[in-house]
């Protein structure tokens, strides 16, 4: 059945007031205005050459520890790596000729002091005669000179120690026999340190003592910053090189006997430095980006030297070209940036 012609002409009606209130939109989309980025310009720095020099860590007061009397040693009081005080007992030695020496001295000393006095009395009653007391006077003198000496010697039997400091070495214990001239331990100061290396004659020129240098050890995460305080005043005939210390502030971590390197200033250069973050690596190449006039351009550089948080750039990069600091990793080459005030 056909629907009435009255009713299709109202559909119609309808759909042309549809037709009418309907608008077309368009959407128009801004171009992007590119990342905000910060940047250094370009600009020559003076830094120093150096001339590295390898060498070792010493201990400045070191000291090789012997008996002065000659023993079994009857105790020793200290072990390796133990910390000792200035005349701490590190070991006793058993010296029973030393003790018969003094217990010999004692009595010689009792005696000349026993005539000394009874001469004295003697000679104030005009008994005995000046000559006499002069003789008696001199042997009781020479008792009290032997039993100085003897004390003397008694003391040595206690081996102390000449400073504070660690047992670094350990020669010999108890039981074993020490005589002077025999080390038996050896101490170190390990709160006063230095370096020690031995310096080439063709740049032997250029070091100057009190002059500031940095010393490299690679198990401290800085370099420490020495001062020179001795220098040989003759090469080594075989090396042809200069003993040089340099003295070194109290750091934890730094110990005798470590390698290290000394930094020794030859002279000045002029180089462009640029924060790490500015350079990028993909794959062998190096480069940063340029902020040229709101546009990122890509520069293949060669790095030198690393200066804390700064590279050194060799080549690619001008003075006076503003490059790029951060979002380096995320620029293409041609990008729209926007530089930060």
């Amino acid at each position: 059945m056909r629907p009435p012609l009255a009713a299709v002409v109202l559909i119609a009606c309808s759909g042309l007031v549809a037709c009418g209130r309907m608008k077309s939109v368009v959407v128009v989309s801004k171009p992007s205005e590119g990342p905000l980025v910060h940047g250094i310009v370009a600009e020559g720095k003076s830094r120093s050459v150096f001339e590295e020099v390898v060498g070792s860590v010493r201990a400045k007061s070191v000291a090789s520890i012997e008996a002065k009397v000659s023993g079994r040693i009857a105790k020793m009081h200290v072990d390796l790596g133990q910390r000792v005080t200035k005349d701490q007992i590190l070991a006793e030695i058993d010296a029973k000729e030393v003790k018969a020496q003094y217990d010999r001295a004692v009595a010689n000393r009792d005696q000349a002091q026993r005539d000394y006095k009874r001469f004295a009395d003697l000679l104030q009653k005009q008994i005995t005669s000046r000559q006499e007391f002069d003789a008696v006077e001199a042997r009781y003198r020479v008792a009290e000179a032997a039993l100085r000496e003897a004390e003397s010697m008694l003391g040595y039997v206690e081996v102390r120690s000449p400073f504070d400091g660690v047992v670094v070495k350990k020669l010999a214990d108890t039981g074993d026999f020490a005589a002077p001239g025999k080390p038996i331990l050896q101490i170190e100061n390990p709160e006063k340190l230095r370096f020690e290396a031995d310096v080439p004659e063709a740049l032997i020129d250029t070091v100057r003592s009190g002059a500031p240098v940095d010393v490299v050890i690679s198990s401290l995460p800085a370099p420490l910053h020495g001062t020179v305080s001795d220098i040989s005043p003759s090469a080594d005939p075989v090396s042809r090189t200069f003993l040089v210390r340099v003295e070194l502030p109290g750091e934890k971590g730094c110990k005798a006997g470590q390698f290290g390197r000394a930094l020794f200033p030859t002279g000045t250069y002029s180089s462009i430095g640029v924060p790490s973050s500015a350079v990028v690596l993909r794959g062998q190449m190096e480069m940063v980006f340029i902020d040229d006039g709101g546009k990122a351009r890509l520069r293949l550089v060669k790095t030198g030297k690393r200066f804390g948080d700064d590279v050194e750039l060799l080549s690619g990069v001008s003075p006076g070209e503003r490059i790029i600091t951060d979002h380096a990793r995320d620029l293409n080459d041609g990008q729209a940036v926007r530089s930060a005030p």
